[in-house]
């Protein structure tokens, strides 16, 4: 789906390079956003076969972009330790690689300025950032309405859809053996990360213990996190009925998460990053809208995949594009539904 103008066509095709060497991409916000981007360097990739692609992310999300066969060099930012040090840092090293192309996928003033400063001989980015007007191109940036849905993939596509085509590419990370060798789970099992970091993403604790109690004895059940994760998984783990589950949250990284999803029966995600680690595998994927809504454009693109949400009608759903910390209203009702049994959602897709 392309959502350039005519003018902004014009432009693009107006700064179209018959020889692309260098590319810089960037997306500094969270993980599943960079996790959604690798569908921008697949796309790069096809019709720069020979191009040196770069990436810059914020420190902490590196590891899933770690052996990338069509990234050169990733750039991590640290906004915590030195932030704006290690800006400059970076901006001086970009200048000096003189890009041909900076594709810039985040919409803030930091990210903007760098675009503007990179010295690239052409740059686009999103008509939201604050500095877009200084871009060689800029694109619009539009959240769906209703049923006019636009995936955040295409949406990044978009930036880069004068100089490629109109076709969606999925996003895509690459694992190695490595990866695969962490976990030695067999047999049948499922994998459920409870986690969000926005808590109105999160469905309620109780919930997943209900639905756990659910699954069949023979069916294993890994609960997947990070190492801030460990105490919910284990409040979860402990109060559940079943009696074959397993805590793995801090115990593997994200690209290990992601193998280990590849193997399961399902994937029970909220509104968040290890939805994104399934589509990126093509893992068979059940993700859990609560405050949010599909029509953001933040759903699985999974073979096999499943939105479940809720079906009353609530005047307050939804409450924002990126969730909060407590319900606004204090109800929290657009969590109240109970998940269907593993049997019932996993053997369909949509």
């Amino acid at each position: 789906m392309i959502l350039l103008s005519s003018n902004d066509l014009f432009i693009g095709a107006f700064f179209y390079f018959a020889t692309v060497k260098k590319i810089l991409i960037i997306q500094t916000a969270f993980i599943g956003d960079v996790v959604l981007a690798t569908a921008v360097v697949e796309k790069l990739r096809q019709h720069f076969p020979d191009a040196g692609m770069d990436f810059l992310l914020r420190k902490g999300n590196e590891n899933i972009l770690e052996g990338h066969p069509h990234i050169r060099k990733i750039w991590v930012w640290d906004k915590r330790s030195g932030k704006l040090l290690n800006w400059l840092k970076l901006l001086v090293a970009a200048r000096r690689e003189r890009y041909d192309l900076v594709v810039n996928l985040h919409r803030f003033i930091s990210s903007g300025l760098f675009t503007v400063l990179s010295d690239a001989k052409t740059t686009t980015g999103f008509d939201k950032n604050p500095l877009s007007i200084l871009f060689t191109q800029k694109v619009s940036h539009r959240i769906g309405e209703g049923s006019a849905m636009i995936h955040e993939v295409d949406r990044n596509l978009s930036l880069i859809a004068a100089w490629t085509d109109s076709e969606r590419a999925r996003p895509k990370i690459y694992l190695t053996a490595q990866d695969y060798g962490k976990h030695n789970m067999t047999g049948k099992y499922i994998t459920i990360s409870p986690a969000s970091i926005w808590k109105t993403k999160q469905y309620p604790s109780e919930k997943w213990v209900s639905f756990m109690d659910r699954v069949g004895e023979r069916t294993t059940i890994c609960l997947l996190g990070s190492p801030a994760d460990v105490a919910l998984c284990e409040a979860i783990r402990q109060k559940t009925r079943h009696p074959n589950t397993v805590n793995l949250a801090g115990q593997l990284t994200l690209r290990e998460s992601a193998a280990l999803m590849t193997g399961a029966v399902m994937n029970y995600t909220n509104d968040s990053a290890p939805l994104h680690l399934a589509t990126a595998v093509n893992a068979p994927v059940t993700a859990v809208f609560c405050s949010t809504v599909p029509s953001f454009g933040f759903g699985p693109l999974s073979d096999i995949s499943f939105v479940l949400e809720t079906t009353e009608k609530l005047s307050c759903r939804p409450c924002g594009l990126h969730g909060k910390n407590a319900c606004p209203q204090g109800h929290f009702k657009c969590a109240g539904f109970e998940l269907p049994t593993l049997l019932q959602s996993s053997n369909k897709s949509t």
